[in-house]
């Protein structure tokens, strides 16, 4: 137990440069204490950790020390192999990179470690887009994700509607969802943080690779805020707000998504299988909140719920799919088009012709005289 957070530790300064003996302790789940004798057990041993005094003090390694993985068990291995998405890094032209770094990672682990790629591999897959639908890669994925990599600022065109807008943008990530690749970037010089859709992109132009660039994108005047490129900067790059967070920034954006869309609400009775099911079939989480508003079902009539819907149209066809365990109170537009296509279900079903049994009497014996 020991080892392995000794080896945390060394990580933790190789990565970070320094730390505070406080932001050690919280990393390492111990006291600043435990954190001490530690790095008095790892200098004893040869690692050159150095401590700084002073308020701004702290933890760091000396002369640029590099440990090799060599601490890694088997589960961190595989875990590591499995960290990558493949379909992700060819998508973004990586695929040779990702294969370098996977083999130099294969070479610093001890011998009976070394097939822990394959066995990751082979086990777990991650196939990322939804069912029915055919992968695409957006041509312009690779320029994005090179700028992304190189904090280079972007001169881009965007289809919005039917109209295409320009923007000067600086991009921070892309994210991958449901096959789809996002783009999370801030605006200039508004200063803004917004999403793209990669494939809405008609035309990216990467920053000038000259010092002191002053082409249209970022000339002077174009910065915006902490983090903006400055005229000037070298290569038409931008300096990245260190409190920028992608997966937190993604969580709070798709969330504010999803309740942006929900912008009409209907009110429905479900029966208990209805209830059970109005998840699958609707946004999730409005569902639940929607349900536990409600309260439990009653075995006997159900349970009537206000549900946030995007628009009538799509309840109409999301709603339909829980058939006879659902029934639309309001708005009366939509329920009449529910008893509509009640009606038109039940008059199909009714007229529907019977077999033809070939060439039976109708009367006397079947098997004749």
């Amino acid at each position: 137990m020991r080892a392995a957070r000794l080896i945390h530790l060394v990580l933790l300064l190789q990565n970070r440069g320094s730390m505070r003996a406080a932001e050690l302790a919280e990393a390492l789940e111990v006291s600043e204490r435990t954190v001490a004798r530690d790095v008095l057990a790892l200098s004893e041993a040869g690692v050159p950790v150095y401590a700084e005094r002073g308020r701004a003090g702290g933890y760091r390694l000396v002369g640029g020390y590099r440990t090799r993985l060599t601490g890694l068990g088997r589960n961190e291995a595989e875990a590591l192999f499995l960290s990558g998405v493949p379909g992700a890094l060819r998508d973004m032209g990586l695929e040779d990179t990702g294969s370098a770094a996977r083999l130099k990672v294969t070479a610093a682990l001890l011998p009976e470690l070394r097939d822990a790629s394959h066995s990751a591999a082979q086990r777990f897959h991650l196939d990322a887009p939804g069912w029915y639908q055919e992968p695409e890669t957006p041509p312009l994925l690779p320029a994005l994700a090179d700028a992304v990599w190189d904090d280079r600022v972007v001169s881009a065109r965007y289809r919005r509607g039917e109209r295409e807008v320009e923007r000067e943008l600086e991009p921070y990530g892309l994210v991958l969802k449901g096959g789809i690749w996002y783009l999370a970037a801030r605006t200039r010089p508004a200063g803004q943080y917004r999403v793209y859709r990669v494939d809405r992109f008609t035309a990216v132009e990467p920053g000038s690779t000259e010092p002191g660039s002053t082409e249209p994108g970022w000339g002077a005047g174009s910065g915006a805020g902490a983090g903006s490129a400055e005229s000037g900067s070298p290569g038409g790059r931008f300096e990245r707000d260190p409190g920028f967070d992608l997966p937190g920034f993604w969580a709070r954006r798709a969330a504010e998504f999803a309740r942006a869309i929900l912008r009409d609400e209907v009110v429905v009775r479900l029966t208990e299988a209805g209830a059970r099911r109005l998840p699958a079939v609707v946004d999730r989480a409005a569902a639940q909140a929607a349900l536990d508003a409600a309260g439990p079902p009653d075995g006997r009539t159900g349970v009537t719920v206000t549900l946030p819907v995007e628009s009538l149209d799509v309840a109409f066809t999301q709603l339909l799919a829980l058939g006879p365990e659902a029934e639309v109170l309001a708005p009366d537009g939509l329920r009449e088009r529910f008893a509509e296509a009640a009606r038109t279900m039940a008059a199909r079903y009714a007229e529907r012709e019977p077999p033809d049994d070939g060439d039976t009497p109708d009367d006397g014996d079947p098997q004749g005289p």
